[in-house]
């Protein structure tokens, strides 16, 4: 069964930074489509960046000049780095391989996670923002 694992998220002030991380040992990223999705407690599932295999990338709005989704040079890891952190960017951070689930897909990244929907994913690591 493919395995991610997610690590880096934690609590930190608004203004602040934090750099998630994402690794396996089953397949390549570079060979394979990623991206982060994030849960808040009665949304919807949010995709907040995904990087391609060419290395093509892209932001959701709300992130846009703040967070960067990167692959790691050496390592088969991705990574997401945060900048600039606002309260609302509090959730739990998923890392997933895509395709990902459809737009408007009314179900938490928790049960997509609990069953490998529309992709696999890792446990979650959560990220809260304070004012």
């Amino acid at each position: 069964e493919l395995q991610l694992v997610e690590s880096g998220g934690g609590s930190v002030q608004a203004g602040g930074s934090l750099r998630l991380s994402c690794t396996t040992s089953k397949f390549s990223f570079h060979e394979s489509d990623m991206g982060w999705y994030r849960q808040v407690p009665g949304k919807e599932c949010e995709l907040v960046s995904t990087i391609n295999s060419d290395g093509s990338t892209y932001y959701a709005h709300s992130v846009q000049g703040r967070f960067k989704i990167s692959h790691a040079n050496d390592e088969n890891t991705i990574y997401l780095q945060m900048d600039n952190l606002k309260p609302e960017d509090t959730a739990m951070y998923y890392c997933t391989k895509l395709p990902g689930p459809p737009p408007g897909t009314p179900y938490s990244c928790t049960v997509l996670a609990a069953d490998n929907a529309f992709g696999y994913w890792g446990q979650g690591t959560q990220v809260t923002v304070s004012s």
